[in-house]
């Protein structure tokens, strides 16, 4: 943790422009299965006309539509608090309009490539037919493996440069290409899934808490648990 005698800091960023979907989830699960092994948090909520702190541990960004990515996209670059955040090794977690903005560059509207914030190596732009349903994926194995689940809603397709590795295969759905989902690059990761993905994936949740605090105690299987096998029968 960025002080081991203080909360672990999970900072929610810009939840006016980018919490579309629900993606506060992502962040009440992560608190939950943390103070669960007696790790004590923090829940930062930075909006957008806030900067964004430094010291955070783990930096969660959500989904949005066209205009509010874009707004999300410039904010966060002008303001340099996430890419200073990641650089001094703070774990990331972005999903959908999140992923593709913390990209190298991501498509508006009509296509047009725009910078992204540049903390994962992957561009995206948009597809000629939109990916919505239920996907499932197999996570790389050197992440720990195992099988995610979540919803995709959107038209972006995204190209992983050699800096990063994909976050998974795709079993079905679309993600990526139609073949990965996501990316990872050391403590950052970007993914499509909504759902919310770390309450469905709560071993994916998992993975967050231990680029942080090492280790973790086991948890006894849980609705967490049980919500992620109902998700992969109902989408397979």
């Amino acid at each position: 943790m960025s002080d081991t005698s203080s909360a672990l800091r999970i900072v929610w960023i810009y939840p006016d422009l980018l919490s579309t979907y629900g993606d506060q989830g992502n962040a009440l699960i992560l608190r939950r299965r943390a103070e669960l092994r007696g790790i004590r948090t923090e829940l930062v909520r930075v909006l957008s006309s806030d900067p964004v702190p430094v010291e955070g541990d783990i930096y969660l960004l959500g989904g949005g539509e066209d205009r509010p990515q874009i707004l999300a996209a410039e904010r966060l670059r002008s303001d340099g608090g996430l890419k200073r955040a990641a650089e001094r090794g703070a774990a990331v977690f972005a999903v959908c309009a999140g992923y593709q903005i913390i990209g190298e560059s991501y498509g508006d509207d009509a296509d047009n490539p725009l910078p992204g914030v540049g903390i994962l190596d992957v561009r995206s732009g948009r597809g000629e037919t939109r990916a919505v349903g239920e996907i499932v994926a197999d996570v790389a194995p050197e992440l720990g493996g195992g099988r995610i689940t979540g919803f995709e809603n959107h038209q972006g397709r995204t190209a992983v440069g050699p800096s990063a590795v994909p976050l998974s295969r795709t079993v079905t759905g679309i993600g990526n290409d139609g073949q990965t989902e996501g990316a990872y690059q050391g403590q950052v990761i970007g993914t499509y899934l909504h759902g919310p993905a770390l309450p469905r994936n709560p071993h994916l949740a998992d993975l967050l808490l231990r680029m942080r605090v090492g280790d973790l105690a086991p948890l006894p299987p849980s609705w967490g648990e049980a919500l992620h096998q109902e998700r992969l029968a109902a989408a397979l």
